[in-house]
């Protein structure tokens, strides 16, 4: 059993869509994060990501699953888990290095948008 999902898990005064690096969609990187512990439900995932509405949930995660980043498994009495695949997993590495580039260079950054 994975531990619940910290509510505060991403800043919400984090201008995320600043970065210069984004992962799928604007929310695929911020779903693998929340899958990096072990498989989660739909309403786990809210938790987390609350700025994001039911439908494009489904979408991000529908399109996930079909580029193999994440599998979606029905369970008895139609609980539905959400996981990472091998090829999701691998992401972690590269998400950690471009999280890492923009931390060091996030006042470049914002003074860039700004200028």
């Amino acid at each position: 059993m994975t531990a619940p999902l910290d509510p505060d898990m991403f800043d919400p005064a984090c201008p995320s869509d600043l970065a210069p690096i984004r992962f799928g969609d604007k929310w695929a990187g911020l779903i693998i994060r929340c899958l990096e512990d072990g498989p989660r439900r739909f309403s786990e995932l809210r938790v987390p990501l609350r700025g994001i509405t039911a439908k494009v949930l489904t979408g991000s995660l529908r399109t996930l699953t079909r580029k193999g980043l994440i599998t979606r498994t029905v369970h008895p009495a139609q609980r539905v888990e959400y996981a990472l695949t091998p090829l999701g997993r691998s992401m972690i590495g590269p998400m950690n290095a471009a999280c890492e580039w923009t931390w060091e260079h996030w006042d470049e950054i914002l003074d860039a948008h700004e200028a």
